[in-house]
């Protein structure tokens, strides 16, 4: 079992779970489900920075309470997949690209043969801009997708201009693999709930939170410098002005108000 249930959160029943292999050799953490009855198609869920599979579970029972087939993954570099530094709980990727590598492994080792079609993918946060870079690639793995506060730019920066230049200089001078200045080790879910930036459910919170308590190998501290440039990068390519027109695709964006570690509109 690759899946990590707490009392307050246990697997949903007949989960299939393992790892595949991206074709740079990275290690990718997998999980899907059949429905009892009915069949929908696949909805597949592309977590947050941070977020890993065990915090999905209670929206994968309501998924499949509906007549869905399920999947997810864990990005490289968080979750149970592998992470890419000696320093685990640093948020790191090589390149903003490297993502489309674990979706091209996940679709090609368990969306295709083992999930029934029509596909859907319900996307949280960093995986809108994934999903959305797939989508403008041509990279046809689901038929429509539900961008839920898609990350189209970092909300958590005050003057946009000036980090961008910072986290490119500093990574092209060595910098890369370092923390964000004033970041660390420690996952948001290890502080205290009162003026978190992720949720206003506490109940929620606190499931994570024993989530990460229990399996703290789980848990993701701050982005590295060479991650928030490389996201930048990624958000600049999404500014493009005909980037609706080569959306060929359905596509609902869905837009939360009190949004603060995103820009998601």
């Amino acid at each position: 079992m690759t899946l990590h249930p707490t009392p307050s959160n246990p697997v949903p029943e007949g989960a299939v779970s393992g790892f595949i292999t991206t074709a740079d050799g990275v290690k990718i953490r997998f999980a899907r489900w059949r429905p009892a009855s009915g069949g929908r198609g696949t909805v597949t869920l592309l977590p947050g920075r941070a977020e890993f599979i065990e915090k999905y579970f209670e929206v994968v029972r309501d998924l499949l309470g509906r007549g869905f087939a399920v999947a997810i993954l864990d990005w490289r570099g968080q979750g149970g997949s592998q992470r890419l530094l000696r320093n685990a709980r640093k948020g790191h990727v090589r390149r903003f690209s490297d993502y489309q590598l674990d979706l091209e492994a996940f679709g090609r080792q368990v969306l295709l043969p083992d999930c029934p079609a029509p596909h859907f993918a319900l996307a949280h946060s960093m995986a809108g801009a994934i999903a959305l870079h797939a989508v403008l690639e041509g990279r046809r793995w689901f038929d429509r997708l539900v961008l839920c506060a898609p990350m189209l730019d970092i909300g958590l920066v005050r003057q946009r201009t000036l980090a961008r230049a910072t986290a490119a200089t500093l990574s092209s001078i060595g910098f890369a693999r370092a923390f964000l200045p004033g970041g660390g080790a420690t996952a948001v879910t290890e502080l205290p709930f009162a003026g978190n930036p992720v949720t206003s459910d506490p109940e929620r919170y606190e499931r994570t939170a024993a989530i990460t308590r229990a399996v703290p190998e789980l848990a993701l501290g701050a982005p590295t410098i060479g991650w928030v440039h490389q996201a930048f990068l990624a958000m600049d390519a999404l500014r493009a002005p005909d980037i609706l027109r080569r959306i060929r695709q359905p596509l609902l964006m869905i837009a939360a108000g009190n949004e603060r570690v995103v820009c998601n509109v």
